[in-house]
């Protein structure tokens, strides 16, 4: 009975470890769902459109902040543990969110921008003003 709770423990973490290194861009999991905007070495800007009812694949992103064109409604995230977390679509609010790898089912038609936030490096002082 032992040998078979540490085999099944070790599948277990060895899928969500599979699902987490599967996780991609979300542009190309969902490219009806999200169009890059614009992309430099600073930020890259999301459209992002799903309809109720619409399944997101696993992906990930960096460091992001959502602001809420228009729908209301719930979305569920699933994190590569199976875990979930519901959080409330509507328009107007931006919101901060840290890097996260997640799926996502929304229960109503949404509009959001994303401006996910790429690594600086620090930049030396000029020594100038």
């Amino acid at each position: 009975m032992h040998k078979l709770c540490l085999t099944l423990s070790a599948v277990a973490l060895c899928c969500v470890g599979f699902a987490t290194a599967r996780a991609q861009d979300p542009v190309k999991v969902a490219p009806n769902n999200f169009k890059v905007l614009l992309e430099n070495d600073q930020v890259r800007v999301l459209d992002f459109h799903n309809k109720g009812g619409e399944k997101i694949p696993m992906h990930s992103h960096p460091i992001y902040l959502t602001y809420g064109i228009s729908g209301s409604g719930k979305t569920i995230f699933t994190s590569p543990d199976g875990k979930t977390r519901e959080a409330e679509n509507k328009p107007g609010p931006a919101t901060w969110n840290e890097a996260v790898t997640h799926a996502s089912e929304s229960t109503a038609e949404i509009h959001s921008l994303l401006v996910e936030l790429k690594a600086q490096t620090a930049k030396k002082p000029s020594g100038k003003d």
